[in-house]
């Protein structure tokens, strides 16, 4: 059974103003960089055989960060990385809260298709695909899996049995662990969401 450590990335200046998606160089920034230092911390104890990463800055920084104690280069996963905002990518959240796809990005995503980009559906069968796909290299091991707060939230919604249009309940924050067993056969089974907290090996 392999044990997946679903990390978000750590906050940029711009989280929580603006929809910053693929943009290139979106770095961490001194605050945080001290924020993914912390959940190091917390992982530090923990036998961790192999880092991926979404390739977007934001994650692959928070990613070094975190794979500097266990002596890891982290691996990049075109699978994990952010979903593809298209025509929304870049503008303020302010301002696309005032558009009627919101409603449905926040209410019926199994629906939504971003302008110009890829849909949440789309998102959620490439990122449980990757993740399937690690943790069949690495069973019996934990492996880290550094990501985006959409696509943590869809990959623990399938792990879940629940449906897409209920991911939008899931919190999953800034630098948090959420952790989610997946065996060769059954159920995959969720130890915990947006964890701040030291983890057991």
């Amino acid at each position: 059974m392999a044990r997946l450590l679903l990390i978000r990335h750590a906050p940029t200046p711009e989280t929580g103003k603006k929809l910053t998606g693929r943009l290139p160089n979106i770095s961490l920034g001194e605050a945080g960089e001290e924020i993914a230092h912390r959940t190091a911390e917390c992982l530090a104890d923990v036998k961790i055989k192999a880092i991926y990463t979404s390739p977007i800055t934001r994650t692959a920084e928070t990613a070094a960060i975190i794979a500097r104690p266990h002596r890891l280069d982290p691996i990049e996963v075109d699978g994990v990385q952010e979903v593809d905002f298209g025509t929304w990518q870049g503008r303020n959240l302010s301002d696309l809260r005032k558009l009627k796809l919101w409603g449905q990005v926040i209410t019926t995503p199994s629906q939504a298709r971003f302008p110009g980009g890829e849909s949440f559906p789309e998102m959620q069968t490439r990122a449980v695909t990757a993740c399937n796909e690690i943790a069949s290299r690495h069973r019996k091991q934990t492996v880290a899996i550094v990501s985006h707060s959409d696509v943590i939230k869809a990959i623990l919604a399938h792990y879940l049995g629940q449906p897409l249009d209920t991911f939008q309940r899931i919190i999953v924050s800034p630098a948090s662990v959420s952790v989610v067993h997946v065996p060769t056969l059954g159920f995959p089974m969720v130890e915990t969401i947006n964890s701040y907290g030291r983890l057991n090996d």
